[in-house]
């Protein structure tokens, strides 16, 4: 069976990586973007280059006209979805609870939450035994502050990727009958410009030295860990959350 992968949020940072790694271990790569289509186009073309086969779609994943329309271009583009990587998140500027508006919040959880819901419902409905697919697998990327809960940070995004975790357990267990292995990965302490939209950049360095193994992650180590998730060699695996946080 042709080996058929969503990747949201995949113009950049862990989700690139991971459109990267995937490319090369044999999957045709619908790389999802938001806003910077230069950047997932630049990942198209380095895919094609060595090979490979994928295509650029918008869509912002909090929108569910948006969502279906995804889904219903890699059915007539790339063909009949097998593994689905929820990996679109966003945060905002670094502060305290009580310093947030409900707007922020909301937004953090648009992306963070619904996005993830809506696109495994998509997946499910492709892939499930039950409506006829032939199964296949969803890993969303989740984390740390899914368990440290990122005080005087951002506790709405540490909050939604908690969410998020319930989301795999109960999802993994729903659909486990139906041919569908839903996974996590809980990356942390990972060199990506997602820290810059927190207004601290160099967040990575400044917390490096209390990681056990002392140093900051790389994307491509949280994209491994996926890959593993998404492949057979992790078959009698659903409902796992992988760290993938330096030993945190």
């Amino acid at each position: 069976m042709k080996k058929i992968v969503v990747i949201t949020g995949a113009g950049r940072g862990i989700g690139a990586a991971t459109a990267l790694l995937a490319a090369e271990r044999g999957y045709a790569v619908c790389v999802n973007y938001r806003q910077n289509r230069s950047a997932a186009d630049a990942v198209v073309r380095a895919i094609e280059r060595a090979g490979g086969s994928a295509i650029a779609a918008a869509a912002d994943v909090s929108v569910e006209e948006e969502v279906v329309r995804l889904f219903e271009r890699v059915d007539r583009e790339l063909g009949t979805l097998t593994a689905l990587v929820n990996n679109a998140g966003i945060l905002e500027t670094q502060m305290r609870l009580d310093e947030m508006s409900a707007a922020r919040i909301n937004r953090i959880l648009a992306t963070n939450v619904t996005g993830p819901f809506l696109c495994a419902r998509e997946a499910v409905r492709r892939m499930s035994t039950r409506h006829g697919g032939a199964g296949g697998t969803i890993v969303n990327v989740s984390s740390g502050g899914a368990r440290s809960g990122s005080p005087g940070e951002y506790v709405d995004y540490a909050a939604s990727k908690g969410a998020l975790d319930t989301m795999t357990v109960g999802l993994a267990r729903e659909v486990a009958g139906e041919g569908i292995r839903v996974n996590g990965v809980r990356p942390a302490y990972i060199y990506t410009d997602i820290h810059a939209s927190g207004g601290e950049p160099g967040r990575v360095d400044r917390i490096k030295a209390s990681v056990p193994m002392k140093r900051g992650g790389q994307a491509v180590e949280v994209a491994r860990a996926i890959l593993w998730l998404l492949s057979d060699e992790s078959s009698y695996s659903t409902g796992t959350i992988l760290d993938v946080t330096g030993g945190s």
